[in-house]
């Protein structure tokens, strides 16, 4: 096996602001890095539009790309009708923003799909999504669900009802593994149509746990999710545990095996959302990831 596809490194996991971040993801090896743009400096009403050629300027001088934008607005994702016009409307800002800086897609949580297709929720999310596919198709764009929350066969379900593909999926198969037990393998090959970009990243599964305790679900008690939260738990080790690569449940000589399968050709992003020394866990993933190029 050969792996032909760059490899991505989400600049937050070094801690380090977006500034050094990007210097430091160039160090490691990256070929592209992934932001999230939701809060602070990176906030798409807090970039002008200097603001945002320099940003793109000082990424292209390093040698980078961008691989993709996080959009992750937290909370209950698009469950809640009444908060979803101002969630979708600053969606339609970041994805903006990815578009200027030289990406199409844009990765998000949008909550756990619910089993009833009839709920309440399940329409919230529905219209939603259906509402932000149609815009990210009008700029041949991609808003790409990351997958965790639900088994893949039901995401493939939910983004089958859609009436484009402008909503896809961002591929975590550590979070299958971590918390729904889903097979990695097998959802790459379940949801092969609609993968326009992956998380490398590995974990282990302590013992059975609610997504919803996870991610939260509107109605169930708890907040809802954060990345701070996910996070914590990811660290805690009580019900699930990220590791470095190949120390984990993911079979990453299958699931490389089935990324070449499918013809995906997108990047390999490295997540590392624990650790004390992320940017040496980092490095020893870029090192991972070539071993199989």
């Amino acid at each position: 096996m050969t792996l032909s596809n760059k490899i991505g490194v989400i600049v937050d996991s070094f801690g380090i602001g977006v500034m050094e971040g990007l210097k430091k993801a160039k160090e490691v090896g990256a070929d592209g890095v992934q932001i999230y743009a939701v809060s602070g400096e990176m906030d798409p009403a807090n970039l002008t539009p200097d603001k945002r050629r320099e940003l793109r300027s000082y990424i292209e001088d390093l040698g980078l790309e961008i691989s993709a934008l996080c959009g992750d607005l937290g909370g209950h994702g698009f469950q809640d009708r009444r908060g979803n016009p101002e969630k979708v409307e600053k969606s339609k800002r970041i994805l903006d923003l990815a578009v200027e800086l030289g990406t199409n897609i844009v990765t998000t949580h949008i909550g756990i799909v619910p089993g009833d297709k009839n709920s309440e929720i399940y329409e919230a999310m529905h219209l939603a999504c259906d509402e932000l596919g149609r815009y990210a198709k009008s700029m041949d764009a991609y808003f790409a669900i990351e997958t965790g929350p639900e088994r893949a066969a039901h995401l493939k379900s939910f983004l089958d009802s859609l009436s484009t593909n402008g909503v896809s999926v961002n591929f975590d198969p550590a979070n299958m593994v971590m918390v729904t037990g889903d097979d990695p393998v097998q959802g790459i090959i379940t949801l092969k149509d609609y993968i326009v970009h992956t998380h490398v990243k590995d974990g282990r599964q302590i013992r059975p746990i609610d997504p919803r305790d996870v991610y939260g679900f509107l109605g169930y008690e708890g907040e809802g999710m954060s990345h701070e939260k996910i996070a914590e738990m990811a660290s805690s080790g009580a019900a699930f545990l990220e590791v470095p690569l190949g120390e984990g449940q993911v079979d990453f000589d299958a699931y490389f095996a089935a990324i070449q399968e499918i013809g995906y050709t997108g990047y390999l992003t490295i997540e590392r959302e624990v650790g004390a020394q992320p940017d040496v866990d980092i490095r020893k993933a870029v090192e991972f990831i070539k071993k199989y190029k």
